[in-house]
């Protein structure tokens, strides 16, 4: 008979007189009509198979070349901001929701102009002011405006809105160590000992700075760790002691339970390194040193450790069991604490800390970069139940801007609660790392001599006397620092 044609469209032979599959429909697919094929053995598939072997409905070379001309226009058409202006939530693109935490929220962003991506936190105001939370997140943002580490997350920018504050800091994709514990990551003693360094750098820079973080869990992106939040960190200078109960109970030193049952001087910079030896123990084991829960009472957890010893495992190595019992002794006057403590330890003589510094050492756990490190139900809650998504706020603050005008001066809502929203509105610190780096650039920048100069070009006598000028004096400190 007739050779049967072939169907483009369906990617397999077409008998003489079958109709062609209509387009819009999966190629090859019953129609619903037809009857189920009658059961029997899988058919074998081979190379010449037509089916096994269906055209491709387009060309992929030229799709990345068109794909590739979309990207160059959109880059063409990338906004330009004026650098007189503030940065404020219009400079940015929302991609999706990462995290919560008691009063706010982190987003993934993408600065329109730069294409830089970003974590944003923000914090709605009026929950804040509800639960007392304003004072630390003036705190949190006066600690990192002034702080900036290779193993910290560090803040770029800081804005606000008549709902929200937002900090913009690195964005940060490797997953906090809780998540990969919960994954069931292995982690081995080189990778711990890692971690350790790492935080020992950060967190003498910190000490440096007379910052308590009272949270050292840090993240993991390309496998180093980054201590992230300071919504709980303080600030202690002279000889000064903190004397709160602050931070996360199972990684919480035992000094400050026992200053806060008992008094006392208080404690310093120890916690943090106690903290340090809680995650390498957790790590290694799997489980914490000590059975602690948010939930135990305080006076409880002082007995605790007083009376439980930390078991280590026979089979870790003697340098490791050595370094955990000096981040998890009890007295933190013989506890590690500075960098000079670390670099004075037997079982790391032989760290390079230079190389630390520059992310030169490789990592033993790579967290997968092609997924999200993170609760996927994060997402879902912002755009399903949160009843003033991110992405509707420009058109839901323009409603209530038109609402607000019409409404009678009588009318107007709790007084002290708009006394507290004037006040963060105008005690906010506005931040742009972005343009306090281009600033510290143009300052730093040779001044125009014979040695730069085109030696064809003679310099003018108008040059020559701005030349002479003297440059500005240091940057000025960012806005609401002390």
């Amino acid at each position: 008979g007739p050779a049967p044609a072939r169907s483009q469209a369906a990617g397999r032979l077409r008998r003489p007189g079958e109709p062609e599959p209509r387009l819009g429909r999966t190629a090859g697919a019953a129609s619903p009509t037809a009857p189920a094929p009658a059961p029997g053995p899988p058919r074998a598939r081979d190379a010449g198979d037509a089916r096994a072997q269906p055209r491709p409905l387009f060309q992929w070379s030229k799709w990345k070349k068109r794909m590739g001309s979309s990207m160059s226009a959109a880059t063409a058409r990338r906004p330009v901001f004026d650098d007189k202006e503030d940065v404020n939530f219009d400079h940015f693109q929302i991609l999706r929701a990462i995290g919560k935490g008691s009063f706010g929220k982190v987003c993934i962003v993408q600065k329109r102009d730069t294409e830089k991506m970003y974590a944003m936190k923000y914090m709605n105001k009026q929950q804040c002011i509800e639960r007392d939370e304003v004072r630390n997140v003036f705190r949190e943002l006066e600690i990192l405006q002034e702080v900036e580490h290779v193993f910290l997350v560090n803040l770029w920018y800081s804005f606000q809105d008549e709902e929200d504050m937002f900090m913009v800091v690195d964005l940060l994709l490797g997953g906090d160590l809780r998540y990969h514990l919960q994954q069931n990551v292995q982690f081995s003693e080189d990778t711990v000992r890692l971690y350790i360094c790492e935080m020992a750098l950060a967190l003498d820079y910190l000490r440096s700075q007379h910052i308590i973080h009272r949270c050292a869990l840090p993240s993991l992106p390309a496998g180093h760790a980054h201590l992230t939040d300071f919504n709980i960190a303080t600030i202690i200078k002279d000889g000064e002691r903190a004397t709160a109960l602050a931070g996360t109970k199972p990684y919480m030193a035992p000094e400050i339970f026992h200053s806060f049952v008992n008094g006392g001087s208080g404690y310093s910079f120890e916690v943090d390194w106690w903290s340090v030896g809680v995650m390498a123990y957790e790590l290694l084991r799997g489980w914490r040193p000590y059975d602690i829960h948010s939930s135990n009472a305080v006076e409880s957890l002082v007995q605790l450790f007083s009376t439980v010893s930390v078991q280590y495992v026979p089979t870790w190595s003697k340098e490791m069991v050595a370094l955990l019992r000096k981040l998890l002794t009890v007295n933190p006057e013989h506890r590690l604490s500075c960098l000079q403590d670390m670099q004075a330890v037997p079982s790391l003589a032989t760290v390079l800390w230079d190389e630390l510094m520059e992310k030169r050492v490789e990592p033993g756990f790579v967290p997968n970069k092609g997924r999200l490190h993170c609760d996927p139900t994060f997402e879902l809650e912002e755009m399903i139940l949160e009843s003033r998504p991110l992405h509707k706020k420009k058109k839901r603050l323009a409603k209530n801007k038109s609402r607000d005008n019409s409404r009678d001066s009588s009318q107007s809502e709790n007084e002290h609660l708009q006394d507290c929203l004037d006040a963060i509105q105008q005690d906010f610190a506005i931040f742009n790392r972005e343009k306090l780096k281009r600033s510290q650039d143009l300052r730093n920048e040779p001044l125009p001599g014979p040695e730069t100069r085109d030696a064809a070009e003679p310099a003018e006598d108008g040059e020559a006397e701005r030349s002479a000028l003297p440059m500005c004096g240091s940057i000025c400190p960012s806005a609401g620092s002390s």
